[in-house]
């Protein structure tokens, strides 16, 4: 081995070696693994995004015609569009049911690990949602037609931010060229922030199961949880490329196989899957204004999570809560059915009753807690 080899080796050796030695709770649960691929789907997303941008060509003349172009010219390029296209669903995947799982056992109550993956996620769904406006197909333009009108319901100021957005009077050539910048921008700043989300776990330890904090019953992070991370990997790596090579286009929508025409809208227009319940929210309120403030609460409440100020950390301490946290899984599955539902009897009143049930949740929650913390406090005073 050359000097230069070893010195490398020893470089990654020390920037590795916090990673490799973190304490980690001895009693996590195979839930705490989709952090982990969080990261491999997000290297994916990035790496594929990049070589695909070789050949996408961010013009409204061409960019539909770019996306056949990867899919039948390129060598391996449909391969690469279908990663990445999957991909996105896949990372949305992991990415909510992480976020459930920090949820169910509260793991929110570190708080600015949480604040920091709160934001990724909102990053990640502004990146994703420019990231489908980019194949300029019909359901591509017409998403992005609603979803940027909805800003015109800001009082005063909407109808000239949605032009400013647009660059124009309508989604024009100035309007993909900036999407693809955005889409572009984005991860990189994602990654940025998911350095920080890994130095503020390091510095608060990872939650566990019971929601104790102590350093004993801690193991380090390597060989045990990587390995585990490793079966989990190809677990779903093997999924992921059998819905790949056989159901490539069950998670997209038909309508993006047509080029985008501006003078034929789509019998029902809807975005991808994974922003279905906050579309659902957005429609089971009659004001426009409404709508919206609704559909930014649907993730902004994540961010008030750490106001509560129970004592117990996790869901395996609340009986009543445990089952109630599935009500709540419930309603969110069920949203994201509806949204992919026409507007009409009897989908209406479900959308505004799993609304409902989706925005209780978090308020009956903070009443449960403290319920429970009173009765065991009393009990034990």
């Amino acid at each position: 081995m050359s000097k230069n080899s070893g010195l490398g080796f020893n470089i990654m050796s020390k920037l590795l070696s916090p990673l490799s030695m973190l304490p980690t709770p001895l009693n996590i649960n195979i839930w705490w693994n989709f952090g982990s691929m969080l990261g491999v789907f997000l290297f994916i997303q990035v790496v594929s995004g990049i070589f695909l941008s070789m050949h996408y060509c961010p013009h409204v003349d061409y960019a539909f015609n770019s996306v056949v172009h990867i899919m039948k010219d390129v060598s391996s390029g449909w391969l690469l569009r279908l990663v990445h296209m999957n991909g996105a669903s896949f990372y949305f995947i992991c990415i909510y049911i992480h976020i459930s799982r920090n949820l169910y056992y509260q793991s929110f109550k570190l708080v600015h690990v949480w604040m920091v993956g709160v934001t990724i996620l909102f990053l990640s769904m502004a990146a994703a949602f420019m990231g489908y406006v980019l194949p300029w197909g019909q359901m591509s333009f017409w998403g992005a037609t609603v979803i940027t009108n909805l800003l015109s319901a800001i009082p005063y100021v909407g109808q000239i931010l949605v032009e400013w957005i647009w660059g124009g009077f309508s989604i024009n050539n100035a309007t993909l060229n900036r999407f693809f910048s955005f889409h572009f921008i984005v991860p990189l700043i994602i990654l940025i922030l998911v350095v920080v989300h890994i130095i503020l776990l390091h510095e608060t330890g990872s939650s566990n199961p019971m929601g104790y904090s102590s350093d004993t019953n801690k193991i380090p992070f390597h060989p045990y949880f990587t390995i585990k991370d490793m079966y989990m990997f190809v677990l779903i790596l093997m999924f992921f490329m059998l819905i790949i090579s056989q159901f490539p286009y069950y998670l997209g929508d038909p309508d993006n196989f047509k080029l985008a025409n501006s003078m034929s809208t789509p019998a029902h227009i809807k975005p991808e899957w994974y922003f279905l319940f906050a579309y659902s929210i957005l429609r089971s309120i009659p004001n426009k204004l409404g709508g919206v403030l609704m559909l930014l609460m649907s993730i902004l409440i994540l961010y008030f999570l750490p106001l509560y100020n129970n004592h117990v950390k996790t869901n395996k301490f609340y009986p009543f809560n445990r089952y109630y946290y599935w009500f709540f899984v419930v309603s969110f599955i069920m949203l994201t059915w509806l949204g992919s539902e026409v507007i009409e009897f009897p989908y209406v009143e479900l959308n505004i009753l799993f609304t409902l049930m989706y925005f209780i949740y978090y308020l009956v929650s903070y009443f449960i807690y403290k319920f429970w913390d009173d009765l065991l406090y009393d009990f034990n005073v």
